[in-house]
């Protein structure tokens, strides 16, 4: 079961329903059983906090992961802030929307065992992340 919060802030474009059936087919897709992932929608400041006590870094980040898979079985939390989507989306030159989808299914990739600590890693973590964003389905289509 894939569940949303949302901690003092708002998010738009989120679309949960079908935000969840998308990253339900992500993780069917990669073989995988869902377990329950939650996905938190923070500020900046509330996950630079979060970045500072559980991994010592101080700096802002877009997406935090606690990965709680056990065998083939995709299970997390995964904190989100919104202030980080925004400013990425501006900086990059990219549509918040589809910034949007990026951080969501990143954090959902690294449940399913991707990661992104190596130059390899990450061009396979942005190739997924391209091939499941084009897959995206939203309600208007």
């Amino acid at each position: 079961m894939i569940e949303f919060t949302l901690k003092n802030v708002e998010v738009p474009g989120l679309d949960p329903e079908f935000f969840v059936l998308w990253l339900q087919d992500v993780v069917a897709t990669e073989n995988l059983e869902l377990g329950d992932v939650c996905i938190v929608f923070c500020s900046d400041d509330e996950l630079l906090e979060m970045n500072v006590n559980f991994l010592q870094h101080d700096f802002f980040t877009d997406i935090l992961t606690f990965d709680y898979c056990i065998d083939n079985v995709v299970s997390g939390d995964l904190f989100i802030s919104i202030d980080r989507i925004v400013d990425n989306a501006a900086k990059l030159k990219e549509d918040y929307v589809t910034e949007l989808k990026r951080v969501c299914v990143h954090g959902v990739l690294h449940l399913c065992g991707y990661g992104d600590k190596t130059e390899k890693q990450t061009l396979v973590m942005r190739q997924k992340e391209d091939f499941y964003i084009s897959k995206y389905v939203s309600r208007e289509t």
